[in-house]
């Protein structure tokens, strides 16, 4: 490899680790100066929780979805690969399983009514991972859900795509499509024969400066499929773009992302937002921050998105995170004024884990509670102390105290200091009829907890209303 191409491959990995992707600055992001887009914008920060789906012929195999196709990738995406040393044969291998990708457990309708039960506002879906299969029915490539051959194609529900979207959007959520700019499958962007050989990494195979007619087809090909998704698919609130090293300045790989994102907004989608992340400027309307939260509070449009289980993509031995602990998730997330995308990955079979489901419905019942301090708040200081989260919504006069157990055996005391040091006119426990009576301390508000509060098992949270004054 050149000094050249080593040099690039060094910025990649800024971006890019283990597949993790780091997030953008706060101050370096910019506030959109369309008025409609800065409302969406709030109505996305009202939303506070989406469900996240990475789903994919590679679900049949239990890996981490596409990156073990990049060879540069190898050392951390090929731990499971135990029945071939040759990647050339596994990269075959991989390609070809949509030709037995075939889902016919898929109940898109039941999803939807899964995800409104419990508490989800938005939808965010994989249209396309980086190794380019199209869980659409496109017209740019045979190597999509309806492709001959795909056994699925013939399905009613073949068209994924249009069948989740519906189906969520019938059910009150958002849809946001989730898009790579990156596509290992095209010869647009791995091209065969070129000067990296066969050893491919996530970039594409040739220097677009070298062959500027070659990268024109691809971001022809990539601007025919962003449009396809946001003319043909119904309302879609926000295009959702991974691949952050396919940018202007990364390598000649500018897909002129702009054109394409104005060109729909003039055409059919004026509210759309777009979170083209880890890349800054004016098309990431949303910071998203993967498998982390942020240290400190954001005061801007941010989304973490963190999985139920271990992994995006399905696992067979995956192990899934129950009720309580995405509650504490989502509640740090939220105090610190961000959305949760929560992901499930689907077997390949067409059906959810029946682990990703229990934690989803736990989570689902406590908001059924207490999520009045959730929905449509924003931060307030001191945010997140690990053992309290706080909200408030401004308009009502109202601050929401959390104070979080974490686990059942944790002691629930007769007497809690709600850390918070502003006047309060009234505290109310969240679930109950019950106004608490309480002394302002030098430490926060003493509180004397209610004879209810009293169970063998000390609950996700005790949720506290504090009545501001006007």
């Amino acid at each position: 490899m050149s000094e050249t191409k080593e040099t690039v491959l060094e910025q990649e990995e800024q971006i890019v680790e283990a597949g993790v992707h780091n997030f953008s600055k706060e101050d370096e992001w910019i506030k959109p100066e369309d008025p409609l887009l800065n409302e969406r914008l709030e109505w996305f920060k009202d939303q506070k929780l989406g469900l996240m789906m990475h789903w994919g012929p590679y679900s049949q195999l239990g890996l981490v979805e596409s990156w073990a196709l990049s060879d540069e990738d190898g050392d951390w995406s090929r731990d499971d690969i135990d029945w071939t040393d040759d990647m050339e044969d596994f990269k075959r291998e991989y390609f070809d399983l949509n030709k037995t990708f075939n889902p016919i457990r898929f109940q898109p309708e039941e999803w939807a009514q899964m995800a409104a039960d419990n508490g989800f506002k938005y939808f965010l879906f994989t249209t396309k991972h980086h190794d380019g299969f199209c869980m659409w029915d496109t017209k740019t490539t045979d190597y999509r859900i309806t492709g001959k051959d795909t056994p699925f194609h013939t399905h009613k529900y073949a068209d994924i795509c249009r069948a989740l979207f519906d189906a969520f959007r019938a059910k009150g959520l958002g849809i946001s499509a989730y898009f790579s700019k990156a596509d290992w499958h095209t010869p647009y962007y791995w091209a065969p024969g070129m000067e990296r050989g066969r050893h491919m990494w996530r970039g594409p195979s040739y220097d677009p400066h070298k062959y500027p007619w070659l990268w024109e087809k691809f971001v022809e090909f990539t601007h025919e499929q962003i449009m396809e998704l946001l003319t043909n698919y119904g309302r879609i609130e926000c295009l959702w773009l991974d691949a952050g090293w396919v940018r202007e300045g990364r390598h000649g790989q500018d897909i002129r992302l702009g054109e394409v994102v104005e060109r729909a907004r003039q055409t059919t989608q004026p509210w759309l937002l777009s979170a083209d992340r880890t890349v800054g400027g004016p098309y990431e309307n949303i910071v998203t921050p993967e498998q982390t939260i942020p240290e400190h509070p954001m005061n801007i449009p941010w989304e973490s998105c963190i999985t139920v289980g271990n992994s995006f993509a399905f696992g067979f031995d995956d192990q899934y995170k129950t009720g309580r602990q995405l509650a504490h998730i989502l509640l740090e997330v939220v105090s610190k004024g961000g959305n949760l995308a929560l992901n499930v990955g689907p077997q390949p079979d067409g059906r959810l884990p029946k682990g990703a489901i229990r934690g989803i419905k736990g989570l689902g019942e406590w908001l059924g509670t207490h999520g009045e301090g959730i929905y449509g708040t924003r931060i307030c200081g001191p945010y997140f102390t690990k053992d309290w989260a706080f909200t408030q919504k401004e308009e009502i006069n109202t601050v929401y105290a959390f104070r979080l157990y974490r686990n059942e055996n944790e002691t629930v005391h007769p007497q809690l200091v709600i850390p918070y040091l502003e006047k309060v006119e009234r505290i109310e426990l969240v679930g109950s009829d019950d106004v608490l009576s309480y002394q302002q301390t030098g430490d926060g508000l003493l509180v004397d907890m209610p004879q209810s509060a009293a169970t063998s098992e000390a609950p996700i949270t005790h949720t506290f209303r504090l009545v501001t004054s006007a």
